[in-house]
């Protein structure tokens, strides 16, 4: 049964958006070493930020149904369905995150397990909030919404976050690895949100009073 969804999963996908993202994340993840013949280390880490974050809004669009009227009936559940166009898309993302690292000179790159850290937590993130508005709303198509909402959390989060999430802190200081611990909890949570709004809502049945067999010979 899993064989036979593959086709139509892939014929669902996003295309577009995904492609779209990516292609501007790889030209952001490009500027260092574009811009100038010697990039430092800062500007490294925020084009590979930026490159991250540019992606995981076209993520946002990956659960995005247009038929969702229709599937909601077919007897596959939805969580199998969206786990399914997420694990098609893991490849092209690691794919692409790949490149977007290879992208950064190599005396300058930033760590690159914390870095790919912080992109799963963005991703995985995004995917929550996505999965989040299908399962709260009626709306088949969230990705938009999603994106949107999650790009202006992006950019006001680094002002309001405490310097002990590594935000404002080089790869060669102290307080690095302590931010990424908290990039780590990032992920979880968002992984567990993902995963308890997979399901499909549970439908409350509404309970209709049933007529006592002696009260249709009540007025006999």
């Amino acid at each position: 049964m899993l064989a036979q969804l593959i086709r139509p999963v892939l014929r669902a996908l996003p295309v577009r958006a995904l492609a779209a993202t990516a292609a501007v994340a790889l030209l952001i993840a490009a500027l260092p070493r574009l811009l100038s013949d010697d990039p430092d280390q800062w500007s490294a880490l925020i084009a590979l930020r930026a490159a991250a974050l540019t992606f995981a809004l076209g993520l946002a669009f990956v659960l995005d149904d247009p038929a969702r009227d229709l599937t909601s009936s077919v007897p596959t559940r939805r969580i199998l369905r969206t786990t399914l166009r997420v694990a098609l898309v893991a490849p092209f993302a690691a794919a692409w995150w790949t490149a977007a690292v290879l992208l950064i000179p190599s005396k300058i790159r930033p760590p690159v397990g914390d870095m790919t850290l912080e992109a799963a937590a963005a991703a995985v993130l995004s995917l929550a909030a996505a999965a989040a508005a299908l399962r709260f709303t009626a709306e088949p198509e969230p990705g938009q919404r999603v994106a949107a909402g999650f790009l202006v959390i992006a950019l006001v989060s680094p002002l309001t976050l405490p310097n002990a999430w590594g935000m404002y802190v080089s790869p060669v200081e102290k307080q690095w690895g302590v931010g990424h611990d908290h990039w780590a909890m990032v992920l979880v949570g968002a992984g567990l949100v993902w995963a308890a709004c997979g399901p499909e809502p549970v439908k409350r049945r509404r309970l209709i009073p049933t007529r006592s067999a002696g009260s249709g010979l009540s007025g006999v």
